[in-house]
């Protein structure tokens, strides 16, 4: 079961790349409609296809240079990178890093 604030990142990231169309619906997980079925927060897929929508770049864990963060950054929207720390997986931590900035962009149209 998603947080309240989970639910508030995926709306506002569903709002940034355009794609939301309906209400939460039983499965608090999933939007209706368009989005059926849609978790950036935990598919690879999902997070992959929302940067790609709304420009953005990312990057995990280096271990060359034992970076503990993930990062993602809409491009042209400034120096403003948002960070996630990696735990104990580095995807999780990509994952929640896109939908963040995604939400950035989102609260600007909401």
């Amino acid at each position: 079961m998603l947080s309240d604030d989970d639910r508030e990142l995926l709306r506002l990231a569903a709002i940034a790349c355009g794609e939301l169309r309906g209400e939460w619906v039983g499965n608090d997980a999933y939007f209706d409609g368009v989005l059926s079925r849609w978790s950036p927060l935990t598919d690879d897929g999902d997070a992959l296809r929302l940067a790609v929508k709304v420009g953005m770049e990312f990057a995990a864990d280096d271990e060359a240079t034992h970076c503990a963060f993930a990062y993602a950054r809409v491009r042209g929207a400034g120096d403003s990178h948002i960070f996630e720390p990696v735990v104990d997986d580095p995807c999780k931590a990509v994952r929640r890093a896109i939908v963040r900035a995604a939400a950035e962009i989102g609260r600007q149209h909401d």
